[in-house]
């Protein structure tokens, strides 16, 4: 089986790396640094698997200490992913929390901060969808309560508390999607949250600007990551991302790069307001 090819498979979520087949790469073994976030201290929530995990390692190996924010219940996920950011010689501070709680999304911030000593970068990562239903009607009221509390009510809750703590030459980064440019009809409610993603970051861009504080997204299409197998009917599992120009899904470790090269003031200084697409060829306008 090579990486590009999986079985049906399903998790509870928010599902966990090690009971994937195959489990995902996040350039544990490939991802090269050169210094562009050096000294740099970030805190990226849903840091502990999938895109976080491959976004903190990178991090971690340009230079910067990182603290992740995870599920309790994806304690064993998160110490994996501070075992690569430490062997990289950097700070992991271990943030656990459930963001859709107003007062813990704030402290948070508080303990990424206290913990790394400051905040230059912020990576508004975490994210929750659900597809398993088949129409509009299925959306159920706790199933669009998670997705927007955690989708966009923490974004406002972590962003606000993290403004005081950054300054010219910050940057924060959101994950935005495909799903906000081509939505499938079983994520309404997550795309919906994406589309405004892609608003949020513009409006903070153009208000944080003068600031020197740098603001962009980036879009990811279908990529390989535990909220797959935790939220997908097992037979979508199997072929996903085969609808892509690239006809594949892609891996965490190659979206990383992306989250990297807006981050840096060496390659993003005169990048704001802008959402970077990672979807294997799909179209992000």
């Amino acid at each position: 089986m090579t990486d590009d090819v999986r079985p049906a498979q399903q998790q509870d979520p928010p599902g966990l790396t090690a009971l994937m087949d195959p489990v995902p790469d996040h350039g544990e073994q490939t991802y090269v640094g050169a210094g562009r976030l050096e000294g740099r201290r970030a805190y990226i929530t849903g840091g502990d698997s999938g895109i976080g995990r491959a976004v903190a390692i990178a991090f971690a190996r340009e230079g910067a200490d990182v603290a992740i924010g995870y599920l309790p219940q994806e304690q064993q996920d998160a110490d994996a992913t501070a075992r690569w950011v430490r062997e990289a010689g950097h700070t992991c501070v271990l943030v656990p929390g459930d963001l859709r709680d107003e007062p813990a999304a704030r402290e948070s911030v508080r303990t990424a901060v206290a913990g790394l000593g400051g905040l230059d970068l912020l990576v508004v990562n975490a994210g929750y969808q659900m597809a398993r239903r088949e129409s509009f009607a299925d959306v159920s009221s706790e199933d669009l309560d998670s997705v927007m509390k955690t989708n966009l009510y923490a974004l406002f809750w972590v962003v606000q508390e993290s403004l005081p703590h950054l300054s010219d030459g910050s940057a924060i980064v959101t994950c935005s999607s495909i799903q906000a440019y081509q939505p499938s009809e079983s994520l309404v409610d997550y795309a919906s949250t994406k589309a405004a993603i892609n608003n949020i970051t513009v409006n903070l861009a153009a208000e944080l600007g003068p600031r020197g504080i740098r603001v962009n997204a980036v879009a990811p299409g279908p990529i390989w990551t535990p909220l797959q197998p935790a939220t997908q009917p097992p037979e979508k599992v199997a072929t996903f991302g085969e609808d892509t120009p690239l006809g594949r899904a892609g891996q965490p470790a190659e979206v990383a790069h992306a989250f990297v090269f807006l981050a840096s003031q060496v390659t993003g200084s005169y990048v704001s307001g802008t959402v970077l697409g990672v979807t294997g060829g799909k179209p992000v306008f």
